[in-house]
Protein backbone atom coordinates (compact mmCIF):
# COMPACT_ATOMS: atom_id res chain seq x y z
CA UNK A 1 0.00 0.00 0.00
CA UNK A 2 1.66 3.06 -1.30
CA UNK A 3 -0.68 5.94 0.39
CA UNK A 4 -3.82 6.17 2.99
CA UNK A 5 -6.42 9.63 2.70
CA UNK A 6 -8.53 10.79 5.25
CA UNK A 7 -10.98 13.50 5.48
CA UNK A 8 -13.12 14.03 9.22
CA UNK A 9 -10.85 11.27 10.99
CA UNK A 10 -12.04 7.96 8.61
CA UNK A 11 -10.14 6.46 5.87
CA UNK A 12 -11.28 7.42 2.34
CA UNK A 13 -9.26 5.66 -0.01
CA UNK A 14 -6.13 3.35 -0.20
CA UNK A 15 -3.09 3.05 -2.36
CA UNK A 16 -3.68 4.51 -6.17
CA UNK A 17 -7.19 5.92 -5.16
CA UNK A 18 -5.32 7.61 -2.17
CA UNK A 19 -2.30 8.73 -4.50
CA UNK A 20 -4.70 10.64 -7.25
CA UNK A 21 -6.13 12.74 -3.98
CA UNK A 22 -2.87 14.02 -3.04
CA UNK A 23 -2.78 17.35 -5.02
CA UNK A 24 -5.94 18.48 -3.30
CA UNK A 25 -4.82 17.71 0.37
CA UNK A 26 -5.14 20.40 3.07
CA UNK A 27 -2.11 17.99 4.43
CA UNK A 28 0.98 15.60 3.44
CA UNK A 29 2.91 13.18 5.97
CA UNK A 30 6.05 11.87 3.69
CA UNK A 31 6.79 8.34 5.70
CA UNK A 32 10.13 8.62 3.62
CA UNK A 33 9.87 4.85 3.27
CA UNK A 34 8.35 3.74 6.34
CA UNK A 35 5.76 1.78 7.50
CA UNK A 36 1.62 2.80 7.87
CA UNK A 37 -0.15 0.18 9.90
CA UNK A 38 -3.41 0.05 12.14
CA UNK A 39 -2.53 1.99 15.20
CA UNK A 40 -1.87 -0.71 18.34
CA UNK A 41 -3.96 -1.46 20.92
CA UNK A 42 -2.82 -2.51 24.40
CA UNK A 43 -5.00 -5.57 25.11
CA UNK A 44 -4.07 -5.50 28.92
CA UNK A 45 -2.66 -2.77 31.29
CA UNK A 46 -2.75 -0.39 34.35
CA UNK A 47 -1.81 3.24 33.23
CA UNK A 48 -2.70 4.86 36.40
CA UNK A 49 -0.60 2.70 38.57
CA UNK A 50 2.10 3.63 35.45
CA UNK A 51 1.73 7.15 35.61
CA UNK A 52 1.55 6.98 39.66
CA UNK A 53 4.75 5.57 39.51
CA UNK A 54 6.11 9.03 38.83
CA UNK A 55 5.51 10.51 42.49
CA UNK A 56 6.93 8.65 44.48
CA UNK A 57 11.04 7.70 44.78
CA UNK A 58 11.95 6.38 41.78
CA UNK A 59 13.44 2.40 42.62
CA UNK A 60 12.51 0.91 39.26
CA UNK A 61 16.00 1.66 37.74
CA UNK A 62 17.48 0.54 40.67
CA UNK A 63 19.83 -2.46 40.16
CA UNK A 64 20.37 -3.79 43.95
CA UNK A 65 19.09 -3.54 47.66
CA UNK A 66 21.55 -0.92 48.07
CA UNK A 67 20.27 1.22 45.11
CA UNK A 68 16.70 1.08 46.34
CA UNK A 69 17.94 2.17 49.91
CA UNK A 70 19.41 4.93 49.15
CA UNK A 71 16.54 6.45 46.83
CA UNK A 72 14.17 5.63 49.15
CA UNK A 73 16.82 7.90 51.52
CA UNK A 74 17.10 10.47 48.76
CA UNK A 75 13.18 11.04 48.38
CA UNK A 76 12.25 11.19 52.45
CA UNK A 77 15.54 13.74 52.86
CA UNK A 78 13.35 15.55 49.80
CA UNK A 79 10.15 14.73 51.22
CA UNK A 80 10.52 15.59 54.87
CA UNK A 81 6.45 16.54 55.08
CA UNK A 82 5.27 13.17 53.85
CA UNK A 83 3.21 10.86 56.23
CA UNK A 84 3.82 8.01 54.13
CA UNK A 85 6.96 6.97 51.51
CA UNK A 86 5.21 5.01 48.57
CA UNK A 87 7.02 3.58 45.59
CA UNK A 88 7.33 1.38 42.64
CA UNK A 89 8.58 -0.65 41.46
CA UNK A 90 11.45 -2.88 42.38
CA UNK A 91 12.93 -5.91 41.29
CA UNK A 92 11.71 -8.73 42.93
CA UNK A 93 14.80 -10.91 41.70
CA UNK A 94 17.17 -8.26 44.20
CA UNK A 95 16.80 -10.75 46.96
CA UNK A 96 16.63 -14.06 47.82
CA UNK A 97 13.28 -15.80 46.31
CA UNK A 98 11.95 -12.41 46.33
CA UNK A 99 11.76 -11.73 50.02
CA UNK A 100 12.45 -8.39 51.36
CA UNK A 101 13.34 -7.43 55.14
CA UNK A 102 11.45 -4.54 56.69
CA UNK A 103 14.58 -4.32 59.01
CA UNK A 104 16.64 -2.63 55.78
CA UNK A 105 14.12 0.01 55.27
CA UNK A 106 13.99 0.77 58.49
CA UNK A 107 17.67 2.23 58.16
CA UNK A 108 16.77 4.67 55.85
CA UNK A 109 13.38 5.70 57.30
CA UNK A 110 12.84 4.88 60.48
CA UNK A 111 10.32 7.42 61.39
CA UNK A 112 7.94 7.22 58.76
CA UNK A 113 5.84 3.98 57.25
CA UNK A 114 7.23 3.19 53.79
CA UNK A 115 5.29 0.72 51.12
CA UNK A 116 7.63 -0.27 47.86
CA UNK A 117 5.36 -2.29 45.35
CA UNK A 118 7.49 -5.04 43.37
CA UNK A 119 7.21 -4.62 40.05
CA UNK A 120 4.77 -7.81 39.81
CA UNK A 121 1.90 -5.66 42.12
CA UNK A 122 0.98 -8.63 43.80
CA UNK A 123 3.44 -8.46 46.46
CA UNK A 124 5.19 -5.42 48.76
CA UNK A 125 7.71 -4.62 50.74
CA UNK A 126 6.82 -2.40 53.86
CA UNK A 127 9.05 -1.34 57.01
CA UNK A 128 8.34 -2.01 60.77
CA UNK A 129 6.80 1.14 61.01
CA UNK A 130 4.14 0.13 58.17
CA UNK A 131 3.59 -3.55 59.68
CA UNK A 132 3.24 -1.75 62.99
CA UNK A 133 0.21 0.71 61.77
CA UNK A 134 -1.50 -2.66 60.08
CA UNK A 135 -1.07 -4.51 63.35
CA UNK A 136 0.75 -7.25 61.73
CA UNK A 137 2.89 -8.74 64.00
CA UNK A 138 3.87 -12.79 64.37
CA UNK A 139 0.71 -13.79 66.04
CA UNK A 140 -1.81 -12.12 62.82
CA UNK A 141 -2.30 -15.66 60.90
CA UNK A 142 -2.28 -15.16 57.02
CA UNK A 143 -5.41 -13.27 55.81
CA UNK A 144 -7.56 -14.78 53.45
CA UNK A 145 -6.49 -14.16 50.17
CA UNK A 146 -2.68 -13.58 51.26
CA UNK A 147 0.17 -14.29 52.56
CA UNK A 148 3.00 -12.55 55.56
CA UNK A 149 6.30 -13.63 54.80
CA UNK A 150 7.67 -14.79 58.35
CA UNK A 151 11.24 -15.56 59.42
CA UNK A 152 12.12 -18.34 61.29
CA UNK A 153 10.74 -17.24 64.36
CA UNK A 154 7.43 -16.62 62.90
CA UNK A 155 7.59 -12.87 62.90
CA UNK A 156 6.70 -11.32 59.96
CA UNK A 157 9.64 -10.26 57.57
CA UNK A 158 8.43 -7.06 55.58
CA UNK A 159 7.23 -8.63 52.22
CA UNK A 160 3.53 -9.15 51.88
CA UNK A 161 1.40 -11.05 48.71
CA UNK A 162 -1.12 -11.03 47.37
CA UNK A 163 -4.36 -8.18 48.43
CA UNK A 164 -5.53 -9.99 51.34
CA UNK A 165 -2.26 -9.36 53.27
CA UNK A 166 -1.24 -6.23 51.15
CA UNK A 167 -4.28 -4.25 51.88
CA UNK A 168 -3.94 -4.71 55.54
CA UNK A 169 -1.11 -2.00 54.63
CA UNK A 170 -2.77 -0.14 52.17
CA UNK A 171 -6.05 0.68 53.92
CA UNK A 172 -3.71 3.12 56.12
CA UNK A 173 -2.44 4.87 52.93
CA UNK A 174 -3.92 8.39 52.04
CA UNK A 175 -5.47 8.56 48.65
CA UNK A 176 -3.72 10.27 45.97
CA UNK A 177 -5.48 13.62 45.39
CA UNK A 178 -7.23 13.63 42.26
CA UNK A 179 -5.23 16.20 40.28
CA UNK A 180 -2.23 13.57 41.07
CA UNK A 181 -4.09 11.05 39.58
CA UNK A 182 -5.96 13.09 36.21
CA UNK A 183 -2.04 13.92 35.53
CA UNK A 184 -0.59 10.53 36.01
CA UNK A 185 -3.35 9.23 33.72
CA UNK A 186 -2.28 12.06 31.65
CA UNK A 187 1.74 10.66 31.47
CA UNK A 188 0.61 7.57 31.37
CA UNK A 189 -1.29 7.93 27.41
CA UNK A 190 0.83 10.28 26.14
CA UNK A 191 3.54 7.53 26.69
CA UNK A 192 1.24 5.27 25.23
CA UNK A 193 0.40 7.22 22.17
CA UNK A 194 3.94 8.26 21.82
CA UNK A 195 4.19 4.05 21.42
CA UNK A 196 1.81 4.04 18.80
CA UNK A 197 -1.19 2.96 20.81
CA UNK A 198 -4.29 4.10 20.41
CA UNK A 199 -6.67 1.99 22.59
CA UNK A 200 -5.76 0.59 26.19
CA UNK A 201 -7.65 -2.17 28.08
CA UNK A 202 -7.08 -0.95 31.87
CA UNK A 203 -7.31 -4.17 33.66
CA UNK A 204 -8.00 -2.99 37.17
CA UNK A 205 -10.38 -0.37 38.06
CA UNK A 206 -12.09 0.78 41.03
CA UNK A 207 -15.76 1.84 41.12
CA UNK A 208 -14.05 4.59 43.63
CA UNK A 209 -11.51 5.94 41.28
CA UNK A 210 -13.97 6.28 38.38
CA UNK A 211 -14.53 10.01 38.69
CA UNK A 212 -10.97 10.46 37.95
CA UNK A 213 -10.91 8.49 34.69
CA UNK A 214 -14.50 10.65 33.73
CA UNK A 215 -12.56 14.13 34.78
CA UNK A 216 -9.39 13.23 32.84
CA UNK A 217 -11.38 12.99 29.69
CA UNK A 218 -13.30 16.30 30.22
CA UNK A 219 -10.14 17.94 30.99
CA UNK A 220 -8.19 16.45 27.29
CA UNK A 221 -5.94 14.80 29.68
CA UNK A 222 -6.53 11.43 27.46
CA UNK A 223 -4.08 10.43 24.95
CA UNK A 224 -5.55 7.06 23.57
CA UNK A 225 -8.79 5.57 23.79
CA UNK A 226 -9.99 3.63 26.87
CA UNK A 227 -12.07 1.09 28.32
CA UNK A 228 -12.30 0.24 32.11
CA UNK A 229 -12.43 -3.07 34.05
CA UNK A 230 -13.69 -2.86 37.49
CA UNK A 231 -12.00 -5.35 39.77
CA UNK A 232 -14.66 -7.83 41.06
CA UNK A 233 -14.03 -8.78 44.83
CA UNK A 234 -14.46 -11.98 45.78
CA UNK A 235 -15.35 -10.99 49.53
CA UNK A 236 -17.99 -8.56 48.39
CA UNK A 237 -19.01 -9.40 44.98
CA UNK A 238 -22.72 -9.08 45.47
CA UNK A 239 -22.63 -5.63 47.27
CA UNK A 240 -20.60 -4.77 43.68
CA UNK A 241 -23.12 -5.64 41.13
CA UNK A 242 -25.14 -2.20 41.61
CA UNK A 243 -22.05 -0.27 41.83
CA UNK A 244 -20.85 -1.72 38.33
CA UNK A 245 -23.53 -0.89 36.99
CA UNK A 246 -23.96 3.02 37.98
CA UNK A 247 -20.27 3.08 37.24
CA UNK A 248 -21.35 2.03 33.66
CA UNK A 249 -24.24 4.46 33.37
CA UNK A 250 -22.20 7.01 34.59
CA UNK A 251 -19.43 6.67 31.77
CA UNK A 252 -22.15 6.78 29.06
CA UNK A 253 -23.61 9.35 30.37
CA UNK A 254 -20.34 11.82 30.21
CA UNK A 255 -20.69 10.88 26.65
CA UNK A 256 -16.55 11.11 26.15
CA UNK A 257 -15.62 9.53 23.24
CA UNK A 258 -12.61 8.18 24.49
CA UNK A 259 -13.79 6.49 27.63
CA UNK A 260 -15.87 3.06 27.81
CA UNK A 261 -16.79 0.86 31.03
CA UNK A 262 -18.00 -2.03 29.72
CA UNK A 263 -15.84 -5.63 31.24
CA UNK A 264 -15.33 -6.53 34.76
CA UNK A 265 -11.84 -8.34 36.04
CA UNK A 266 -11.38 -11.12 37.91
CA UNK A 267 -8.54 -12.30 39.22
CA UNK A 268 -8.61 -16.08 39.56
CA UNK A 269 -4.77 -16.38 40.91
CA UNK A 270 -1.47 -14.58 41.95
CA UNK A 271 1.93 -15.12 40.37
CA UNK A 272 4.51 -17.81 40.06
CA UNK A 273 7.46 -15.93 41.21
CA UNK A 274 5.51 -15.74 44.53
CA UNK A 275 3.84 -19.09 44.75
CA UNK A 276 0.50 -17.64 44.68
CA UNK A 277 -0.52 -18.62 41.20
CA UNK A 278 -3.25 -21.51 40.91
CA UNK A 279 -1.45 -24.62 39.72
CA UNK A 280 -2.81 -27.64 39.46
CA UNK A 281 0.14 -29.90 40.75
CA UNK A 282 2.87 -28.42 43.45
CA UNK A 283 5.45 -26.43 43.00
CA UNK A 284 8.78 -28.05 42.30
CA UNK A 285 10.71 -26.12 44.71
CA UNK A 286 8.11 -26.39 47.52
CA UNK A 287 6.22 -29.62 47.77
CA UNK A 288 2.44 -29.48 48.89
CA UNK A 289 2.26 -25.93 47.21
CA UNK A 290 -0.28 -25.23 44.87
CA UNK A 291 -0.96 -21.89 44.95
CA UNK A 292 -3.37 -19.59 46.32
CA UNK A 293 -6.79 -19.36 44.79
CA UNK A 294 -8.78 -16.26 44.88
CA UNK A 295 -12.28 -17.74 44.13
CA UNK A 296 -14.40 -20.43 45.50
CA UNK A 297 -15.43 -21.84 42.16
CA UNK A 298 -19.07 -21.95 42.70
CA UNK A 299 -19.37 -18.03 43.46
CA UNK A 300 -17.09 -17.30 40.85
CA UNK A 301 -19.46 -19.11 38.16
CA UNK A 302 -22.66 -17.23 40.02
CA UNK A 303 -20.44 -13.90 40.18
CA UNK A 304 -19.37 -14.32 36.30
CA UNK A 305 -23.11 -15.33 35.62
CA UNK A 306 -24.45 -12.26 37.29
CA UNK A 307 -22.35 -9.67 35.43
CA UNK A 308 -22.41 -11.43 32.17
CA UNK A 309 -25.99 -10.99 32.34
CA UNK A 310 -25.46 -7.18 32.80
CA UNK A 311 -23.79 -7.31 29.19
CA UNK A 312 -20.71 -6.48 31.00
CA UNK A 313 -17.27 -8.45 28.85
CA UNK A 314 -15.19 -11.05 31.56
CA UNK A 315 -11.61 -10.36 31.97
CA UNK A 316 -10.01 -13.10 33.56
CA UNK A 317 -6.25 -13.20 35.47
CA UNK A 318 -5.33 -16.30 35.37
CA UNK A 319 -1.70 -17.21 35.21
CA UNK A 320 -1.32 -21.45 36.87
CA UNK A 321 -2.91 -23.67 34.86
CA UNK A 322 -5.07 -24.39 37.60
CA UNK A 323 -6.61 -20.97 37.19
CA UNK A 324 -6.99 -21.41 33.64
CA UNK A 325 -9.15 -24.24 34.01
CA UNK A 326 -10.86 -22.66 36.53
CA UNK A 327 -11.61 -19.59 34.08
CA UNK A 328 -12.57 -21.92 31.44
CA UNK A 329 -14.75 -24.28 33.41
CA UNK A 330 -16.30 -20.58 34.62
CA UNK A 331 -16.99 -19.28 30.97
CA UNK A 332 -18.53 -22.79 30.06
CA UNK A 333 -21.02 -22.42 33.06
CA UNK A 334 -21.81 -18.61 32.14
CA UNK A 335 -22.76 -19.69 28.25
CA UNK A 336 -24.72 -22.78 29.78
CA UNK A 337 -26.23 -20.62 32.16
CA UNK A 338 -27.04 -17.54 30.55
CA UNK A 339 -27.07 -18.35 26.51
CA UNK A 340 -25.45 -17.58 23.48
CA UNK A 341 -24.69 -13.99 22.69
CA UNK A 342 -21.63 -11.98 21.30
CA UNK A 343 -19.65 -12.03 25.02
CA UNK A 344 -16.25 -12.52 23.41
CA UNK A 345 -14.70 -13.70 27.58
CA UNK A 346 -10.81 -13.02 27.87
CA UNK A 347 -8.34 -14.90 29.66
CA UNK A 348 -5.35 -12.89 30.28
CA UNK A 349 -1.69 -14.11 30.90
CA UNK A 350 -1.52 -17.72 30.58
CA UNK A 351 1.43 -18.63 31.32
CA UNK A 352 0.58 -22.18 32.10
CA UNK A 353 -1.86 -24.42 30.01
CA UNK A 354 -2.14 -27.76 30.49
CA UNK A 355 -2.43 -29.23 26.86
CA UNK A 356 -5.77 -30.89 27.48
CA UNK A 357 -7.27 -27.25 28.18
CA UNK A 358 -6.12 -25.55 24.92
CA UNK A 359 -8.65 -26.78 22.58
CA UNK A 360 -11.27 -25.48 24.94
CA UNK A 361 -10.27 -21.99 23.99
CA UNK A 362 -11.94 -21.92 20.74
CA UNK A 363 -14.75 -23.87 21.75
CA UNK A 364 -15.37 -21.49 24.03
CA UNK A 365 -15.39 -18.27 21.89
CA UNK A 366 -12.61 -17.27 24.50
CA UNK A 367 -9.70 -14.38 23.29
CA UNK A 368 -6.29 -15.71 25.07
CA UNK A 369 -4.89 -12.70 26.31
CA UNK A 370 -1.29 -12.40 26.16
CA UNK A 371 1.67 -10.28 27.30
CA UNK A 372 4.43 -11.35 25.08
CA UNK A 373 7.48 -9.45 26.47
CA UNK A 374 7.35 -11.82 29.12
CA UNK A 375 8.14 -14.84 26.68
CA UNK A 376 11.95 -14.52 27.38
CA UNK A 377 14.76 -16.12 29.76
CA UNK A 378 15.56 -12.78 32.01
CA UNK A 379 16.46 -13.01 35.66
CA UNK A 380 13.16 -13.29 36.47
CA UNK A 381 12.30 -16.48 34.41
CA UNK A 382 15.73 -17.81 35.06
CA UNK A 383 16.36 -17.49 38.83
CA UNK A 384 12.75 -17.70 40.23
CA UNK A 385 10.56 -19.26 38.03
CA UNK A 386 12.32 -22.38 36.47
CA UNK A 387 12.83 -23.35 39.55
CA UNK A 388 9.22 -23.29 40.64
CA UNK A 389 7.92 -24.90 37.46
CA UNK A 390 10.37 -27.54 37.13
CA UNK A 391 11.68 -28.59 33.94
CA UNK A 392 8.79 -30.22 32.05
CA UNK A 393 6.47 -26.95 32.33
CA UNK A 394 8.98 -24.72 31.95
CA UNK A 395 8.82 -25.63 28.62
CA UNK A 396 5.73 -25.07 27.87
CA UNK A 397 5.20 -21.49 29.01
CA UNK A 398 2.80 -18.70 27.02
CA UNK A 399 1.78 -20.91 24.26
CA UNK A 400 1.09 -17.99 21.93
CA UNK A 401 1.96 -19.93 18.52
CA UNK A 402 0.42 -23.40 19.62
CA UNK A 403 -2.97 -21.92 20.86
CA UNK A 404 -2.84 -19.39 17.44
CA UNK A 405 -2.51 -22.13 15.43
CA UNK A 406 -5.51 -23.89 17.12
CA UNK A 407 -7.90 -20.53 15.66
CA UNK A 408 -8.05 -19.08 18.94
CA UNK A 409 -7.84 -15.35 18.60
CA UNK A 410 -4.53 -14.07 20.37
CA UNK A 411 -4.51 -10.38 21.46
CA UNK A 412 -1.78 -8.82 22.70
CA UNK A 413 -0.70 -6.43 26.19
CA UNK A 414 1.93 -5.05 28.02
CA UNK A 415 0.77 -5.25 31.71
CA UNK A 416 2.39 -2.13 32.16
CA UNK A 417 3.49 -0.95 34.43
CA UNK A 418 4.72 -4.94 34.86
CA UNK A 419 6.47 -5.39 31.85
CA UNK A 420 7.49 -2.48 29.52
CA UNK A 421 4.68 -0.65 27.70
CA UNK A 422 6.16 -0.15 24.16
CA UNK A 423 4.13 -2.66 21.43
CA UNK A 424 7.32 -3.55 19.45
CA UNK A 425 9.59 -4.98 22.18
CA UNK A 426 6.83 -7.15 23.12
CA UNK A 427 6.53 -7.95 19.03
CA UNK A 428 10.31 -8.96 19.05
CA UNK A 429 9.95 -10.93 21.62
CA UNK A 430 6.79 -13.01 20.63
CA UNK A 431 8.73 -13.36 17.12
CA UNK A 432 12.14 -14.61 18.60
CA UNK A 433 11.01 -15.92 22.26
CA UNK A 434 14.30 -13.61 23.93
CA UNK A 435 14.33 -10.21 25.34
CA UNK A 436 14.95 -6.68 23.26
CA UNK A 437 18.06 -7.27 25.69
CA UNK A 438 19.78 -10.25 24.32
CA UNK A 439 17.76 -10.41 20.68
CA UNK A 440 20.00 -13.43 19.29
CA UNK A 441 20.20 -15.34 22.82
CA UNK A 442 18.77 -18.50 24.07
CA UNK A 443 14.67 -18.35 23.43
CA UNK A 444 12.26 -19.50 25.84
CA UNK A 445 10.98 -22.50 24.61
CA UNK A 446 8.07 -22.57 22.33
CA UNK A 447 6.74 -21.98 19.12
CA UNK A 448 7.69 -18.84 17.18
CA UNK A 449 5.01 -16.20 16.41
CA UNK A 450 5.08 -15.24 12.76
CA UNK A 451 5.99 -11.15 12.79
CA UNK A 452 2.76 -10.37 10.69
CA UNK A 453 0.52 -11.98 13.08
CA UNK A 454 1.95 -10.61 15.77
CA UNK A 455 1.31 -7.19 14.60
CA UNK A 456 -2.13 -8.12 14.06
CA UNK A 457 -2.21 -9.70 17.31
CA UNK A 458 -1.20 -5.67 18.90
CA UNK A 459 -3.88 -3.63 16.42
CA UNK A 460 -6.35 -6.07 14.73
CA UNK A 461 -7.06 -8.59 17.42
CA UNK A 462 -7.43 -5.79 20.15
CA UNK A 463 -9.79 -4.33 17.90
CA UNK A 464 -12.11 -7.37 17.99
CA UNK A 465 -11.34 -7.90 21.82
CA UNK A 466 -12.67 -4.11 22.24
CA UNK A 467 -15.73 -4.72 20.13
CA UNK A 468 -14.01 -2.40 17.45
CA UNK A 469 -13.78 -4.28 14.78
CA UNK A 470 -15.86 -2.44 12.02
CA UNK A 471 -14.59 0.96 13.19
CA UNK A 472 -10.72 0.41 13.79
CA UNK A 473 -8.13 -1.74 13.49
CA UNK A 474 -7.82 -2.36 9.39
CA UNK A 475 -6.28 0.24 7.15
CA UNK A 476 -9.53 -0.02 5.02
CA UNK A 477 -11.77 2.49 3.62
CA UNK A 478 -14.45 3.26 6.11
CA UNK A 479 -12.02 2.53 8.98
CA UNK A 480 -11.77 5.37 11.49
CA UNK A 481 -7.95 6.25 10.83
CA UNK A 482 -6.00 5.07 14.35
CA UNK A 483 -2.82 4.47 12.75
CA UNK A 484 0.73 4.46 13.69
CA UNK A 485 3.74 5.46 11.52
CA UNK A 486 7.22 3.24 11.78
CA UNK A 487 10.28 4.11 10.51
CA UNK A 488 11.08 0.49 9.24
CA UNK A 489 8.22 -2.58 7.83
CA UNK A 490 8.82 -4.58 10.96
CA UNK A 491 7.44 -7.70 8.17
CA UNK A 492 10.63 -7.09 5.99
CA UNK A 493 13.20 -6.56 8.91
CA UNK A 494 15.35 -9.18 10.69
CA UNK A 495 13.63 -10.54 13.46
CA UNK A 496 16.05 -9.53 16.02
CA UNK A 497 15.98 -6.28 14.92
CA UNK A 498 11.83 -5.67 15.29
CA UNK A 499 12.22 -4.85 18.94
CA UNK A 500 14.00 -1.95 18.24
CA UNK A 501 11.86 -0.54 15.05
CA UNK A 502 10.89 3.34 16.04
CA UNK A 503 7.76 4.70 15.78
CA UNK A 504 7.37 8.29 13.81
CA UNK A 505 3.72 9.03 14.23
CA UNK A 506 0.62 8.32 15.73
CA UNK A 507 -2.80 9.72 14.97
CA UNK A 508 -6.50 8.95 16.80
CA UNK A 509 -9.23 9.28 14.09
CA UNK A 510 -6.89 11.09 12.33
CA UNK A 511 -5.68 13.45 14.88
CA UNK A 512 -2.17 13.12 15.63
CA UNK A 513 -1.27 12.31 19.07
CA UNK A 514 2.50 12.14 18.67
CA UNK A 515 4.62 13.19 15.58
CA UNK A 516 8.42 12.52 16.03
CA UNK A 517 9.65 14.16 13.02
CA UNK A 518 6.76 17.44 12.75
CA UNK A 519 8.65 18.88 9.31
CA UNK A 520 7.72 15.97 7.39
CA UNK A 521 4.05 17.42 7.95
CA UNK A 522 3.69 19.82 5.06
CA UNK A 523 0.64 22.52 5.64
CA UNK A 524 -1.40 23.61 3.14
CA UNK A 525 -2.76 22.64 -0.33
CA UNK A 526 -0.10 20.50 -2.15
Amino acid sequence: MTAVAVKDGIITAVGSAAEALAPTADVLHDLDGGYLGPAFGDGHAHPLFAGLEDVGPQIRPCVNVDGILAEVARWANAHPGDGWIVGASYDATLAANGHFDARWLDLVAPDRPVLLRAWDYHTVWVNSMALELAGITADTPDPERGLIVRRADGTPLGTLCEPGAIDLVTSHVPDHSQETMVAALSRATAAFAEAGVSWVQDAWVETGSLDTYVVAAQQGALHTRMNLAFRADPMRWKQQLPDFVLARDQVIAANEKLLSAHTIKFFLDGIIESHTAHMIDAYSDCPGNRGLPNWEEQALIEAASAVDAMGFQLHIHAIGDAAVRQGLDTIEAVLATNGPRDRRPVMAHLQAITPGDLPRFRELGVIANFEPLWAQQDPVMTDLTFPRLGDERSSRQFQIGEIAASGVRVSFGSDWPVTHHHPMLGIGTAVTRTGPADPCGKPLAGALYDVTAALDSYSTQVAYQAFAEHERGTLTVGQLADVVWLANDPRTSADHEVAGLKVLGTWLAGKSTYLAISDRALEGTQ
